[in-house]
């Protein structure tokens, strides 16, 4: 059970966001039409180590381990970058392999019928740069190609985003993914934050919300205990770790490459790289 004190809680959604180990500064949420904050706010004391690893990283994603040196990071990349073969990267020019996007060794595999390219996007309700990202991601969606299979997969990292992400699973179930904009739009427009200081606070804050939308109390209370939400979350929590998922949002393509705004440059360079990546993949 989540016993994490309510005001410490709502600290750390507002203060540290995604951070799981280390607190990350705070950042505004950006609105739906801009695109996401150009910078985030500074805390009391900077830390100069931590102030260039966020800029190396990216301003447009949440950090969820701020402890990694910049040497660890550079490392990693390069082992991963040497491991991949030379025609799984894309064509030379504008998108670098290394730069823009990241090889995920291994690959991991996809839920999607043959002829079908996977796009995934790790995200979490309570980041303010998910939000921002939301509405690209949306317009997006419109125009993808028709071979693209878009997924959502909530980060799970704490108690707070498992709770999150129980709620998404819980609209998934009862076809209710109308409400996705909204529960974002609740968090961050409206500053409630659909979770509490344990489980059954949190319970009847998102069911307090589900019925105010058209839910039956009777049909979520079904949904929260149902084998199928369970499983949703355990699901969650595998591919957080085998995405090995240290920022959202982040974009994982087909289950072989990861790109979030920073690495790509903007929100609409992220969606031209990630159609790039898919195509890439269709061809294949």
């Amino acid at each position: 059970m989540f016993r994490l004190p309510l005001a410490i809680a709502f600290t750390l959604l507002s203060i540290s966001a995604c951070a799981r180990e280390t607190p990350a500064p705070a950042s505004s949420p950006a609105p739906e039409a801009a695109a996401p904050a150009a910078s985030s706010a500074p805390s009391a004391t900077p830390d100069p180590t931590a102030q260039a690893e966020s800029q190396q990283a990216t301003e447009s994603q949440e950090s969820a381990d701020a402890s990694a040196t910049e040497e660890e990071r550079s490392d990693a990349t390069l082992e991963r970058l040497a491991q991949m073969p030379a025609d799984q990267q894309l064509p030379g020019g504008k998108w670098k392999v290394g730069v823009n996007y990241t090889p995920l060794v291994p690959a991991q595999p996809t839920n999607v019928a043959p002829g079908k390219v996977e796009v995934t996007e790790v995200f979490w309700y309570g980041c303010g740069h998910c939000y921002a990202l939301e509405p690209f991601i949306t317009g997006w969606l419109k125009n993808k190609a028709d071979y693209v299979e878009f997924v959502r997969v909530p980060v799970m990292w704490g108690p707070v985003h498992r709770a999150h992400a129980r709620l998404y699973f819980i609209l998934q179930a009862l076809n209710r993914m109308d409400l996705h904009q909204k529960v974002f739009d609740t968090i961050h427009k409206e500053q409630r934050m659909l979770v509490s200081n344990d489980e059954q606070a949190t319970r009847k804050m998102q069911l307090d919300f589900a019925t105010a939308n058209g839910i039956s109390a009777a049909d979520f209370n079904k949904a929260w205990d149902s084998f199928g939400v369970s499983s949703g979350l355990q699901r969650a929590e595998q591919l957080t770790a085998r995405y090995k998922v240290e920022g959202v949002p982040l974009i994982v393509v087909n289950g072989k490459y990861t790109t979030d705004v920073g690495h790509a440059g903007s929100p609409g360079a992220l969606l031209q790289l990630i159609n790039d990546l898919a195509a890439n993949e269709k061809r294949r």
